[in-house]
C-alpha cells in the first residue's frame, strides 16, 4: 500500500504507527515520537523527523535500534522488507563458499561490535558488500555506531520512497 503525504497528515496516531512505524526495523517507537510533528510538508520532511527523533534518542534506544535489524545472508527470519532487500542484492543466490566467508565476516563484526552489520544493500551486490564489510571491521566501535546509523537512515529513505507517493505520482491509480 501506498500513500499520499496527505494522507499521511490525516492519519490519526495508531494509523501512522501502524502505516509508517515499520520503516525502523522493530522499532515503532520511532514513529510515535514523529507524529506530534505533523502536518508534514513533505517525504522529506517526514524523512527528516523521523530520523532526528533517532538522533534524540537515548544511546541505549539507538543501540537497540541497530541490534534489532537482522544480519545480512541470514536464513532466520526477516521483516518482508528485509528479504526483499536482500533478494535485490542477490543475498540468496550465495555459493556456499560465498555464504560461509559473509557469515563469518558478520559474525567477527556483531563479535566486535555488538549489533550486527547494517548496511543498505539495494543497488549493492554480493562484492560491495563484502568489501564494506571488511573494510567496516577495522573501524572503531564509535565511529561504527555513527556509520550504521547512516546506513539505517538509508534503507528508512528507501522505505518511505517507495510508502510516500511523490506528488507528480499522486493521480496514478495504485496497485
Amino acid at each position: 500500500m501506498t500513500f499520499t503525504i496527505e494522507e499521511v497528515n490525516q492519519m490519526n496516531r495508531e494509523q501512522f504507527v501502524e502505516s509508517v512505524g515499520w520503516v525502523f526495523e522493530h522499532s515503532p517507537w520511532v514513529a510515535e515520537r514523529a507524529w506530534p510533528a505533523r502536518p508534514f510538508a513533505s517525504l522529506e520532511q517526514l524523512t527528516s523527523v523521523m530520523e532526528e527523533a533517532v538522533k534524540q534518542s537515548s544511546s541505549d534506544e539507538r543501540l537497540a535500534l541497530l541490534r534489532s535489524h537482522p544480519d545480512l545472508a541470514t536464513k532466520l527470519k526477516m521483516t518482508e522488507a528485509s528479504v526483499g532487500e536482500q533478494r535485490s542484492a542477490g543475498l540468496h543466490e550465495l555459493s556456499t563458499e560465498e555464504f560461509e566467508r559473509l557469515t563469518a565476516g558478520i559474525r567477527a563484526y556483531r563479535g566486535k561490535f555488538g549489533f550486527p552489520f547494517i548496511m543498505a544493500v539495494r543497488d549493492q551486490n554480493r562484492v560491495s558488500i563484502e568489501a564494506a564489510l571488511n573494510k567496516r571491521l577495522d573501524g572503531s566501535l564509535e565511529d561504527e555506531k555513527l556509520t550504521a546509523l547512516q546506513e539505517v537512515f538509508k534503507i528508512v529513505s528507501f522505505r518511505l520512497s517507495d510508502l510516500i507517493l511523490k506528488p507528480d505520482e499522486a493521480g496514478r491509480p495504485q496497485p
